[in-house]
């Protein structure tokens, strides 16, 4: 008898390493479910920079060959910088994705607070009005709670960061297509935008000298007449 009850010890000793194993099954989930969040979009990012650098490949083969169309014109120049402007492309998809978060917190925080604050307007004023000054009275009150409640949103840190990169990557997608049209004017040899302010500057300077010149030469004459 004392065999047995020395094999029913053992039986519960075997069922310990099956939970054991049990352990890093639930270890393995965490990164599946950040794999998950992570990848479409490294893998569309990825799809799009190995298509746009294949194209520009193919380009700049054919802008190198003497018989081919590219060769010759402003499609020559445009062939040539081509490279840059896949590059340009491939920080704006990338940028894209970064924007499109910051957005999509940034609507999040004022839905979020909006909610908030007019279940606070219901809370105060759960009646409907039954003339102007009830009215009035809730106007009031709402215009409290949403003032008070979107100025400490504005006022928090979380909305400040958020905000910033926000307007961080508008201005970094501006630098970008602004790059993309200068290569695009250059290869049409048309000229850029900076070029263009630099040209207006220069009239604005013109018309102020001419003006000065001409309140002197009337000034002048006024003496010479006296």
């Amino acid at each position: 008898m004392q065999p047995k009850s020395a094999k029913e010890t053992t039986e519960p000793v075997k069922e310990t390493p099956k939970s054991v194993k049990e352990t890093p099954k639930s270890v393995k989930e965490t990164p599946k479910s950040v794999k998950e969040t992570t990848e479409p979009e490294k893998k569309m990012t990825d799809y799009y920079k190995h298509l746009s650098l294949f194209w520009t490949d193919i380009m700049h083969l054919m802008s190198s060959k003497p018989q081919a169309l590219t060769s010759v014109g402003p499609m020559r120049a445009f062939a040539t910088n081509s490279k840059k402007i896949a590059v340009e492309l491939i920080e704006i998809n990338e940028n894209l994705v970064g924007f499109n978060q910051y957005m999509t917190e940034y609507y999040k925080q004022l839905s979020d607070t909006w909610g908030v604050a007019q279940n606070k307007v219901n809370q105060k004023s759960p009646e409907i009005p039954q003339d102007v000054e009830q009215i009035e009275a809730i106007k009031r009150v709402w215009i409290d709670i949403f003032d008070n409640d979107f100025t400490e949103l504005f006022d928090s840190k979380k909305f400040g960061n958020n905000y910033g990169k926000l307007v961080s990557k508008e201005l970094e997608l501006t630098k970008h297509w602004n790059n993309i049209s200068n290569v695009i004017l250059q290869s049409v040899n048309l000229p850029s935008k900076e070029e263009i302010d630099e040209v207006y500057k220069e009239i604005h300077s013109l018309k102020k000298r001419v003006s000065k010149l001409e309140l002197e030469l009337k000034k002048e004459k006024r003496k010479n007449a006296k």
